[in-house]
């Protein structure tokens, strides 16, 4: 079953946000499906982070509805939307780098094991978890107890993935998670969005460059001031209409006319 004839998890309509006399989001529409990697592209300022922020629960919408698995959602804090099954990746990965990769990895969500009327985290069992789970997202560590600032960029996004996926991630939400990479790091990441996407979720990809979001993306939503330009299947547009659409195609041509030369 292709994955446009599924449902989809969730579904953003009419999405409008206000700060004040500031309209950060002027009627959002937007849906991911299982199996998909949906990716949401625009440049600085176009209103990605503050779409993504009302997904997850940080912000509520002025306006608009929420639609998760068919029922209506209104999620009061970012736990409402972890618990639904909505999980977020930020850029800053809210990782503590002393801290070792198990730590990290069930941090606030530890596993114990009961001696008497004791409870100990049971350390023996999340780090075996740990190193199955980077396994099987590709990356073998040297071992569970090393501190997560000697990662590189890529493995520490693996790291943040794996732990959504691990504890029951639907929807996972990636906030530009290639921008500060290079270039081996950045397949990294993507080929673990692609084994993520296999798994059967959902995937919102945010980023701002085009040749990522045409390796992986299923869909091509650009967001521009507030507002959806349009949502495209792979193969329906090149990277060239993507680019030119983020960039605001039609202000260019008429920038151009108006200069009457080449921008």
């Amino acid at each position: 079953m292709a994955v446009y004839d599924h449902d989809p998890i969730i579904e953003m309509r009419g999405i409008k946000k206000h700060f004040g006399p500031v309209i950060a989001l002027n009627g959002v529409s937007f849906d991911v499906r299982p199996g998909e990697c949906h990716c949401l592209l625009g440049d600085n300022g176009a209103g990605k982070s503050t779409f993504i922020k009302t997904m997850s629960g940080v912000h509520k919408p002025t306006a608009g509805e929420i639609l998760f698995e068919g029922k209506r959602m209104n999620f009061d804090s970012p736990r409402d939307a972890m618990e639904a099954g909505i999980a977020t990746v930020y850029q800053d990965l809210a990782m503590i780098p002393l801290m070792s990769v198990t730590r990290n990895f069930f941090m606030g969500r530890e596993p114990e094991k009961k001696v008497g009327p004791f409870r100990f985290f049971d350390l023996k069992a999340a780090s075996r978890i740990t190193m199955d789970e980077m396994r099987r997202m590709g990356i073998n560590l040297r071992e569970p107890s090393q501190a997560v600032g000697t990662l590189s960029g890529g493995e520490r996004q693996t790291v943040a993935i794996a732990r959504a996926v691990h504890f029951g991630a639907k929807v996972l939400i990636l906030d530009e998670p290639t921008s500060a990479l290079g270039v081996r790091q950045t397949a990294n990441v993507l080929s673990t969005i692609d084994k993520v996407r296999k798994k059967g979720i959902g995937i919102v990809f945010i980023t701002h460059n085009v040749r990522h979001a045409m390796a992986v993306g299923d869909r091509f939503t650009v967001l521009n001031r507030g507002r959806t330009l349009g949502t495209a299947q792979r193969g329906q547009i090149s990277p060239e209409e993507l680019q030119d659409m983020m960039a605001g195609g039609q202000e260019l041509v008429e920038l151009e006319g108006s200069l009457g030369g080449t921008v």
